[in-house]
């Protein structure tokens, strides 16, 4: 007999007490602007044990308006914007080449948290991708000389082979250049952060770029 989806799905629970604790959000106490907000809330799901906080959903779309998302590592978040990284040959990439514009989603479980982050999408300079993926751990950068990423796999074999290849490479060259691995910096036209409820009665507060900085507003849930 095959799994009951229907049956599985009603036997679930959000934010099972056992595994999730939501802590109270007062917008009025929120800074100005929405980086050090971020930065708190990452801490926190860092504390609090969240598996890998440092992943998110990357939203882009192709030349059709087609959208499409994924799970990526973020790299950084400062003044300047988001970044991740990824090949320019690679889907993202040609979709970022297209259309020049992303969404970004985190969502940490432990605390009942999301944060959304949505704006244009430029590529850094190559010579800071290049420091980016070399700051990183082997691993990333066999992964990297690997290549290829979203072309049609022959085999499983053929991908071990290559990865043995650029395992090899990897270890021997740290600083074996990737000329097709970019840093794209996502600059925030608005921020939201999502704070949990359990009578439902979450939390939403968006910040909106404008001409002169920032403007938090709630929105309902």
């Amino acid at each position: 007999m095959g799994t009951d989806l229907h049956a599985l799905l009603r036997s679930l629970r959000v934010w099972a007490p056992e595994a999730t604790t939501l802590p109270p959000f007062d917008p009025a106490t929120a800074p100005a602007e929405p980086l050090p907000l971020f930065t708190e809330w990452f801490a926190e799901a860092v504390a609090a044990g969240q598996p890998e906080p440092h992943t998110m959903s990357l939203a882009t779309s192709d030349e059709a308006g087609h959208p499409d998302v994924r799970t990526v590592m973020l790299h950084g978040a400062d003044t300047t914007g988001w970044t991740f990284a990824t090949h320019v040959t690679s889907r993202k990439g040609h979709h970022l080449a297209a259309r020049p514009y992303a969404a970004l989603g985190f969502y940490w479980p432990a605390l009942g948290r999301q944060v959304r982050v949505r704006g244009p999408v430029t590529a850094a300079p190559s010579q800071e991708g290049q420091a980016d993926l070399h700051a990183r751990s082997t691993g990333a950068l066999a992964a990297a000389l690997t290549g290829r990423q979203s072309e049609v796999l022959g085999s499983l074999a053929e991908l071990t082979e290559a990865s043995e290849t650029a395992w090899t490479e990897a270890q021997s060259r740290p600083d074996a250049p990737v000329p097709t691995w970019t840093l794209y910096r996502l600059a925030p036209e608005e921020v939201e952060f999502f704070q949990g409820d359990a009578q439902r009665r979450h939390v939403r507060l968006a910040y909106r770029r404008t001409g002169e900085g920032w403007t938090p507003t709630l929105l309902w849930p």
